[in-house]
């Protein structure tokens, strides 16, 4: 594995940063970049130590799989056996938030790292500008969870990335603030349409486009995708979920016209709660307190995706 500089470098989102970002992928070196989710932690995913250093900088089990990042559909489809669902799916959701699990292609030239083991290979194509015209610089398919330390706040601003990556990486590329701030959805087809992790594309918007029903994963099934281990997301303080009412000292993170430090969506949008959930967590935990406490988000379309982060984020670590 090539060594990492003692500073990652910062990148700017022109031709120039983004030809030099290519240039160490290819390399074999772990670069940062932009996603309309969040920013990802990217190597090249046909090189089996530029896969394993992007565990090594996470702290990342080798038993959580990877997403692959893809320029279009046709490099999707050369790495994964291709049903008529996903063509359903990509039609309607792709460039976007959605990842597809489908099983592994055989001959794909992916390294076994990246599946954990698995059958089955999780695939992507972003929306994000700078993501897609990085992924078709580097002209190798991208592994790329995200950019942050193993289980750790997921970040939407580069220097996000920074505070737990500075050092351990050897590029981010600058891309300002991720417009969704959730990871993907991800969607199993590999069987029978499954929800294994939920996200900006919710279980009605896929059963409309599938045209029948979206199986939920049941929670104590094994790890088949990034996104289900149960505490991940997670800040150095601990979480009090479903808060009416504020208690002394905590850090007050509300949701709709609440008194707080900081708000999601004073207007209870959840898709602006959604693109602000880790900026804040970020922000709050930074002031050092032993608890932030959460307004009540509804448990309805994005507020699902929201709860569910939340949720791993107030988990016994």
């Amino acid at each position: 594995m090539p060594d990492t500089p003692a500073k990652t470098q910062r990148l700017s989102a022109d031709d120039a940063g983004i030809a030099r970002a290519a240039e160490l992928l290819r390399a074999g070196r772990q670069v940062a970049f932009p996603t309309e989710t969040v920013y990802g932690l990217g190597a090249d995913a046909t090189q089996d130590d530029a896969v394993a250093g992007i565990y090594a900088a996470k702290d990342r089990p080798q038993f959580n799989p990877l997403i692959v990042h893809l320029p279009d559909v046709d490099a999707a489809r050369a790495l994964v056996e291709w049903p008529e669902a996903a063509g359903r799916v990509a039609a309607a959701h792709w460039p976007g938030p959605i990842s597809l699990v489908l099983p592994l292609r055989a001959g794909a030239r992916v390294s076994k790292l990246v599946t954990a083991g698995l059958d089955t290979l999780a695939v992507r194509v972003p929306a994000h500008p700078v993501a897609r015209a990085l992924l078709r610089a580097t002209g190798r398919p991208v592994a790329a969870p995200s950019a942050n330390r193993s289980g750790r706040i997921s970040p939407t601003w580069a220097d996000h990335v920074l505070h737990t990556l500075d050092g351990r990486i050897a590029a981010v590329l600058e891309g300002g603030a991720s417009e969704v701030g959730l990871e993907s959805t991800i969607l199993g087809l590999a069987g029978a349409p499954m929800l294994l992790r939920p996200g900006a594309v919710s279980a009605d918007a896929l059963a409309a486009t599938l045209g029948g029903p979206v199986a939920a994963r049941a929670e104590d099934a094994a790890i088949s995708a990034p996104g289900q281990t149960t505490s991940h997301y997670a800040p150095d303080a601990s979480l009090r979920l479903e808060a009416t009412a504020w208690r002394p000292g905590e850090a007050r993170l509300g949701f709709g016209p609440v008194d707080c430090d900081l708000n999601l969506s004073k207007a209870g949008d959840l898709r602006e709660a959604a693109a602000n959930l880790f900026a804040h967590l970020h922000a709050l935990d930074a002031g050092g307190p032993q608890t932030i406490a959460v307004s009540p988000i509804p448990q309805t379309g994005l507020g699902a995706a929201i709860n569910d982060r939340l949720a791993r984020a107030a988990a016994p670590r």
